[in-house]
């Protein structure tokens, strides 16, 4: 199974999830397309359309520990609030998200992503 540029993964190096969940892609024989989405975030349509794909609820999808989530009193906002506030601060977006020609998927945990690896 080597799906080269197959799969990609919307990558964080400083998150030990985000390290363990490419590790595993490899460990399958997958060099997933690698987006360092603090630095190339996503627009906000395929935000929202990773979101949905990957079955989560836009709250689910957010980084609510981070400090900017709660100086943005994000608690009680709309989806569309916490959208624009994920592009705004891409660091509220949670990772890892894995996408492959099976589906997406929030690697948390890093498991999630093994039902939609190629076969």
């Amino acid at each position: 199974m080597s799906d080269q540029s197959n799969a990609t993964i919307y990558h964080n190096k400083r998150c030990s999830t985000s390290r363990k969940t490419l590790q595993l892609l490899r460990d399958n024989g997958i060099e997933p397309t690698i987006v360092n989405y603090l630095d190339e975030p996503p627009t906000r349509a395929e935000l929202a359309s990773l979101i949905e794909q990957a079955g989560l609820q836009v709250r689910q999808a957010i980084r609510a520990k981070e400090d900017i989530y709660k100086e943005l009193g994000l608690a009680d906002a709309s989806d569309d609030e916490l959208l624009d506030a994920m592009i705004a601060h891409p660091i509220l977006i949670e990772r890892p998200l894995v996408v492959t020609e099976r589906g997406v998927r929030l690697a948390r945990p890093v498991e999630n992503i093994l039902e939609i690896l190629p076969e």
